[in-house]
């Protein structure tokens, strides 16, 4: 049985920068959880450091992830990550232990 790929993405927005960083997360969502092999999309935003958001991301298999990151709506969304976070996206790659 394959793993689930499971990953919780850190994006910190640039000065200034995080209402428009937002808005172009939120418009991830959506799109995303209808692809085939997504389980799981859920934006947060550090309470204590506004503007610094994290997107807990749960796929079927490493692949249903690579195709993810090929689609229109994700390539839309990296195509300004250069204006809109600091130092682009940090993905932190998770292992399930427990339910």
């Amino acid at each position: 049985m394959e793993k689930l790929f499971i990953s919780i993405a850190i994006i910190k927005a640039k000065t200034g920068k995080a209402e428009a960083l937002k808005q172009e997360l939120l418009k991830l969502i959506n799109p995303t959880r209808i692809e085939e092999g997504c389980l799981e999309y859920i934006l947060f935003e550090d309470e204590d450091v506004p503007g610094t958001f994290y997107m807990r991301e749960t796929f079927v298999n490493q692949h249903a992830f690579e195709v993810h990151v090929q689609t229109a709506h994700f390539l839309n969304f990296s195509s300004q990550l250069d204006s809109l976070a600091d130092g682009g996206v940090k993905p932190i790659k998770l292992v399930q232990i427990s339910h």
